[in-house]
């Protein structure tokens, strides 16, 4: 597979949450106590929520566990701030090409 479908996807997995959080933020400020409600608003926004944050929780444990990848405190930061959609993928992006240096 082409390594660079990772790079485009963690750009995508940037811009487009961020497109929503920002709208967000312009309709109900920047409280982040509302920010975490709305997280748990209903039962779908609840159970998409608890989604992310064990996926992200294993993504965690699998990149620190991981003894042959790139550092993973850089992605679980990208995690924090912008989202698992974008650390991942840049995640496997840099492996990937980790793993293409080592071949040559």
């Amino acid at each position: 597979m082409n390594n660079n479908i990772y790079l485009v996807l963690a750009i995508l997995g940037a811009v487009v949450p961020y497109a929503f959080f920002l709208n967000f933020f312009a309709t109900d400020g920047l409280a982040l106590g509302g920010f975490v409600t709305a997280l748990f608003a209903n039962g779908a926004a609840g159970g998409f929520t608890a989604d992310l944050l064990i996926t992200s929780l294993v993504f965690w444990i699998y990149a620190f566990g991981r003894r042959d990848g790139p550092a993973a405190w850089p992605f679980v930061v990208i995690n924090l701030t912008i989202g698992l959609s974008c650390a991942l993928p840049a995640y496997l992006y840099v492996l990937g090409r980790r793993e293409v240096v080592e071949r040559t």
